[in-house]
């Protein structure tokens, strides 16, 4: 937390703004918009899966529906898929991000167009805070007129060719996840250049009640609205979001150094116009034997790492899904470890990490 958070909640309990709407709701969607920059709406949510879940509702997705998904991604970017009875399509990854090959997009997609099946979106992720190839993803979906559901749940404060990564797609996702670089606990923004789309995804995120004295609904709704407590967490954490991306790209920049010139650890370099927030500092071993031993050396002495994502195609509950993929993200997941990122540590707890995993290589 940066310390102005309970002002903001002691003001919606000051003011019994207790519900899904309120002053801390406004100011929190303003700040966002002024963050992602011009001519861009955002509506706060429960969660980001509810915002990817409303994004592809408003794009029309509907049941035995085609959506284009990166697969080295966490469930919840596919997950909302099937909420509207659509099929996921699952698409690896380019070795340079880590995110949705252009390649592989374009062969998902001519597959589809030869059975007489045309996806209804591509949902693409900025994993771990890298961008994704935005130029050459994009080009491909205007060329085959294929919204972009942008998957920036992990990229606050990423940019590609300094535009803020979350305004690139037809609809841009965010997540506050209490393990996101900011949080309010739990909640989430769908992000739009439409303003009548972001009134709409509000109206059905409130229940979809009809404009009428009575409770009257003429169509479906969810309970996906943030509430005004939370979102008085948010105004709070947007005011330190500049120093959340300085810590973390800080932590990066620091195992790198140490660890960067090290025969057996690989780490994920910005190619240029990228700038990634480093959600997330993941390193590459040579081995899954090798990742395992340092995982578990790390366990021993109390330091949690994880394995990177799982990709989406390798689930048990989405075995038997079309797949367009060549070993890239199974690679990846085999190899990859996550190592402690939060924004509050300093020099002595990457030391603490940085010196296990040393002690595990040498030996």
């Amino acid at each position: 937390m940066g310390g102005n958070e309970q002002s903001y909640v002691k003001e919606a309990f000051d003011t019994n703004w207790i519900a899904p709407l309120g002053p801390n709701v406004d100011a929190f969607e303003k700040s966002i918009e002024k963050f992602l920059g011009n001519n861009i709406n955002v509506a706060v949510l429960s969660s980001g899966t509810a915002a990817i879940h409303l994004a592809l509702e408003l794009l029309g997705v509907t049941d035995g529906d085609d959506v284009i998904c990166q697969s080295f991604t966490f469930a919840a970017s596919a997950n909302p898929i099937t909420y509207l009875g659509a099929k996921p399509v699952f698409v690896d990854s380019e070795r340079e991000t880590w995110n949705m090959s252009p390649q592989l997009l374009e062969k998902a997609i001519t597959a589809g167009l030869e059975k007489g099946k045309k996806p209804k979106a591509i949902i693409a992720v900025h994993l771990y805070g890298m961008p994704y190839k935005v130029s050459e993803i994009t080009e491909i979906a205007v060329k085959y007129n294929i919204p972009v559901i942008e998957d920036s749940a992990e990229a606050l404060g990423s940019t590609y060719n300094n535009e803020a990564c979350g305004r690139f797609g037809d609809f841009g996702i965010l997540s506050f996840n209490g393990n996101k670089i900011i949080t309010t606990s739990g909640g989430g923004a769908l992000v739009t250049k439409n303003i009548e789309l972001k009134n709409k995804a509000v109206f059905l995120a409130t229940q979809a009640r009809d404009d009428a004295a009575h409770y009257q609904h003429s169509h479906i709704g969810y309970n996906y609205r943030m509430s005004n407590v939370l979102a008085g967490i948010g105004r709070g954490q947007m005011e330190v979001i500049d120093e959340r991306v300085k810590a973390r790209r800080s932590n990066y920049n620091y195992y790198n150094e140490k660890l960067g010139k090290l025969a057996k650890i690989e780490f994920l370099e910005e190619p240029k116009g990228f700038h990634s927030n480093r959600w997330l500092s993941c390193i590459l071993l040579p081995t899954y034997e090798i990742r395992e031993e340092i995982r578990m050396a790390l366990l021993k002495e109390n330091i949690e790492s994880r394995p990177l994502w799982k990709p989406m195609h390798m689930q048990p509950v989405f075995m038997g899904c079309a797949q367009f993929v060549d070993g890239t993200s199974e690679d990846l997941f085999n190899r990859g470890l996550c190592l402690p990122s939060g924004s509050n540590l300093i020099k002595e707890d990457l030391n603490r990490v940085i010196e296990v995993i040393l002690k595990t290589l040498v030996v």
